[in-house]
């Protein structure tokens, strides 16, 4: 090479890197612009001084806001009326420090521990405990005792007791009864001031001002709690609460003081540097403490914003530390816990699909309280900062990804099922009409519409709370605007890496099929190592328990986030790790038809075939579940869950499976009971799981044969019955138990016609002794109802001729006269059995009474039956459907069909007719 073209490509690689690190540079140091024009006066939150008049016309002419205004003056016009002529007896009922005026706040761990110090005038308590399951009540305000300061403690009724009665009790042991009792007469008292500032009623202003005072003149005197540990706590306490994200009644302060503000600068100016003195306090608190990498982050920022917009701007203080200041920290700055908007986003957002890194509940939360603040933001300042976060169209436009066909969310993790909420798709069309954005209106409407009638939003009533009159005003839809089609937003398959996540779904209602799979990846997950949801004939049959209980509670810690809550495989009794925030992921090994796939597939089989490294044994787990749909309202589900440990030496290994029903049957393979006999195996004692002695009614019984479990939903006469049914390859080795489990709490609303919330959950639960890998656990599930019966008529094993020992077979008869051979392999070894063969991971061979057929290949290169053969150099997904004599295919990779002695090559293609 001649020195002039070294020196030409050396100064284009530098002119490269250069050009690179600039990007990055860019990148790095993007910034949301700051809203400009900043209202100066107050109030200034929802609405300003020169608005008043419209609102006003807007109380007059429209009926919600007449009912809105009636429930503000329902909640406090008596409260107000008596403060007139009594004035102690609402601030009285304060929690304070009355007589002793401590200063200095001290917890032990989770629970509130002492105070200490005093200051000139009575100071605001601390919560009692992190954790706010207690047997002791919120009283109501009347009997609350006045200026309640006593060594015995606080005088509160105690739920556990028969008439509830008061008594003594330690604050430590009080959950969130005195943060709950603050924050009722502080929202009384910002409500006084919302409608002193619109109606002009002074005694409304008195009423608010003498709360909102002794509150914040006590809070003046306060110190940042010690943990008297040392530990973790430290790192999340406010001034009011053990967690900074619970420091909501910030923001309640900081509305009250937006409206109380020029009452204020009227009668009390000389308060106003001690107000946002105090008030720049309690924000850096928010600041400094708390966990970045979660909802968290952005329930910090929705604190931060609302007490930031109350303060001066940054020129007025010293400190030059006003409202620029913190509206730019929440957007730009970051610091160890509290990051930028921008950071927070690209942490926890899978760019390429819109899902949050957290489980569905709190994934669904964060991306409708994001919608709210971006909402919020461009009411407040009349600035849209949309454009600068371009993954929340992506992130609200997957939302229905996460329903089951009954329109049920999925629930693994920290989760509950419920319906889709369309908060976060009104939220951009508001956004979108604001900023007349037609595009963005048009095509969040489409999707709204899908989930919400438009008709019942407008005539919805209006909470009576002060955001009403504008966040929450009913929404006005475009009629031009249609309703979207569902095919759009949900795919037959889809995958989320970033939280472990695989669902494989066919059709919607009561036929509709769908398994989802969930490892523990991401925040708020439980030890649950391959989980799995299923579904049946309208509902979440196989279903998740919930949290149970409160995250410090044992039930929650030792159970209800631990493996035998949840259809997986435990191995050895001992199978966990951490809950919570968890970094075990599966690995997506094979799926059909690829994630987000919208058509070019044939779509009566999908499977998803994982890998997952169980951490405490150090166990390889694999899991292949496939839904097959043989009718309109007919299909079944099959799951093949191998287990074994890297290092041999298996004890063991559990494959649970809870599923909702007042009933459940064990049964040989012709439908006889078993003679299960009680057994104490499956327990705590011999070193396993705490999580083992939750469970109770254990009865087992060991056998080599095939063996079902079926539930029944009982449901009202009149109506038909629904059904789930298992059935299992039997093999030696094996063991089968039914037990009663911890009830499923997962299910806060339901139409089940038993209370699902107090009932036991019946469990089926097979154990290998020894390995899992040879011997694994293989299952065909079954949903159907009463009025119909089983589609399947029987279900048989049989073996490879090349006697590979990892192959599964399975022979699937349906009573339709259709016939199914399943084919599992290994390492993709090739089996061979009734002049079938094929080396995929994958295959089904089925064929119909009629002689149409589908040859399904799930990650293989060879398939082949006695007149059809299906060849490629490359792994990958085949089908091949012959229907009506007429064939069609659908290949992910090259291939080589032949038919008798016809050979064709056909490259990557959609799912097409074929000669």
């Amino acid at each position: 090479m001649s020195k002039e073209k070294s020196l030409m490509r050396t100064c284009i690689c530098i002119y490269i890197l250069i050009g690179c690190i600039s990007l990055s540079y860019a990148q790095e140091n993007t910034k949301i612009p700051l809203p400009t024009n900043l209202e100066q006066g107050y109030p200034r939150l929802y609405i300003t001084n020169s608005e008043k008049k419209e609102l006003q016309k807007t109380i007059n002419k429209e009926t919600w806001a007449k009912d809105v205004l009636a429930g503000l003056h329902d909640k406090v016009d008596a409260h107000v009326e008596r403060h007139v002529s009594d004035p102690e007896w609402m601030v009285s009922r304060l929690q304070m420090h009355w007589k002793t005026k401590a200063t200095n706040i001290y917890v032990n761990g989770v629970n509130f521990s002492h105070a200490d110090g005093e200051a000139p005038v009575p100071t605001v308590r601390f919560v009692g405990a992190r954790d706010y399951t207690t047997p002791y009540g919120k009283p109501k305000l009347e009997d609350i005792l006045p200026y309640m300061d006593d060594p015995r403690g606080l005088y509160l009724p105690n739920r556990n007791k028969e008439g509830n009665p008061f008594e003594w009790v330690h604050p430590g042991k009080t959950g969130r009864v005195i943060y709950s009792i603050n924050e009722e007469i502080i929202r009384l008292a910002r409500d006084a001031a919302f409608i002193n500032w619109l109606e002009s009623e002074e005694e409304y202003a008195e009423f608010s001002f003498d709360i909102f005072h002794k509150y914040m003149e006590g809070m003046s005197y306060r110190s940042e709690p010690i943990d008297l540990l040392n530990g973790h706590i430290q790192t999340l306490v406010g001034f009011t609460n053990f967690q900074v994200i619970h420091e909501g009644v910030l923001i309640d302060i900081a509305e009250l003081y937006d409206f109380l503000h020029p009452y204020i600068e009227a009668n009390h100016p000389q308060h106003i540097t001690m107000y946002d003195k105090t008030i720049k306090r309690w924000t850096d608190q928010v600041i400094k403490n708390g966990v970045p990498q979660n909802n968290w982050n952005l329930h910090q920022a929705k604190i931060i914003l609302k007490a930031a917009m109350v303060l001066q701007d940054d020129r007025y203080y010293e400190d030059k530390k006003g409202r620029e200041y913190y509206i730019d920290y929440i957007l730009n700055v970051t610091s160890a816990r509290q990051w930028s908007l921008t950071k927070f986003m690209d942490y926890g957002y899978d760019k390429d699909n819109g899902v949050w890194a957290e489980c569905p509940g709190y994934s669904m939360g964060v991306t409708k309280d994001l919608t709210h603040f971006i909402e919020d933001f461009n009411n407040t300042f009349d600035h849209n900062i949309l454009p600068y976060m371009p993954v929340m169209e992506s992130a609200v436009k997957m939302l229905p990804q996460y329903l089951f066909p009954n329109g049920e969310t999925v629930a693994f993790g920290d989760s509950y099922y419920g319906p889709l909420s369309s908060e976060p798709m009104s939220d951009m069309i508001r956004i979108a009409q604001k900023n007349d954005n037609q595009k963005l209106e048009e095509e969040f409407t489409g999707l709204y519409r899908l989930f919400a009638d438009n008709e019942s939003d407008k005539t919805r009533k209006p909470r009576a709370n002060i955001s009403s009159f504008f966040a929450s005003k009913p929404l006005e839809i475009n009629p031009k605007y249609q309703k979207g089609n569902l095919d759009d937003y949900v795919t037959q398959t889809f995958y989320a890496p970033n939280v472990s996540w695989h669902v494989q779904r066919m059709g919607t209602g009561k036929n509709g099929m769908m398994a989802s799979l969930n490892a523990s990846l991401g925040n708020h997950m439980h030890a649950n190592g391959i989980n799995m949801e299923l579904y049946g004939k309208g509902f979440v049959q196989g279903s998740d328990p919930g949290k149970g209980a409160g995250y410090l509670q044992p039930v929650y810690l030792e159970y209800y986030s631990q493996f035998p809550a949840h259809n997986t495989v435990m191995v050895d009794g001992v199978s966990s790790y951490t809950e919570m925030l968890s970094y075990h992921a599966f690995d997506l090994m094979g799926q059909y038809p690829k994630s987000e796939q919208k058509e070019g597939y044939y779509k009566d089989i999908t499977y998803s075939d994982v890998y997952f490294l169980e951490p405490e044994t150090q166990s390889d787990q694999s899991r292949l579940v496939s839904i097959v749909k043989t009718g309109e309202d007919t299909g079944y589900y099959v799951d093949v869950f191998r287990s074994k440990k890297q290092r041999e030496g298996d004890k063991f290994h559990d494959y649970y499976y809870h599923n909702l029903g007042q009933t459940m049957k064990v049964m040989d393979a012709d439908g006889n009971p078993l003679s299960l006999t009680p057994s104490e195996e499956m327990g705590f004692a011999g070193g396993h799981l705490y999580a083992l002695d939750y469970m109770w009614d254990k009865n087992s019984m060991k056998l080599s044969d095939d063996y079902q479990a079926e539930w029944k939903i009982d449901m009202p006469e009149g109506e038909n019955d629904v059904f789930m049914n298992l059935w299992m390859i039997g093999t030696e080795g094996r063991e089968v138990f039914s037990i009663k489990s911890p009830p499923n709490k997962a299910f806060k609303k339901h139409n089940l016609p038993y209370d699902v919330g107090k009932s036991p959950y019946l469990t089926f639960a097979a154990r290998q002794h020894g390995e899992a890998w040879e011997h694994p656990f293989v299952s065909v599930y079954e949903p159907f109802m009463s009025s119909e019966g089983k589609s399947i008529s029987s279900i048989s094993s049989f073996e490879d001729e090349n006697k590979n020992k990892e192959f599964v077979g399975l022979k699937v008869q349906h009573k339709s006269g259709r016939e199914d051979l399943v084919f599992s392999t290994v390492n993709n070894q090739i089996a061979i059995y009734a002049q079938m063969s094929t080396d995929a991971t994958y295959a089904l061979f089925g064929k119909e009474k009629n002689g149409d057929m589908v040859l399904f290949m799930g990650n293989g290169t060879q398939q082949r039956t006695n007149d059809i053969a299906i060849s490629s150099t490359e792994k990958g997904n085949v089908v091949v459907e012959i229907k009506g004599g007429k064939m069609y295919l659908h290949n992910e990779v090259p291939v080589i069909i032949t038919k008798g002695d016809v050979e064709n090559e056909y490259p990557v293609g959609a799912y097409r007719l074929i000669e």
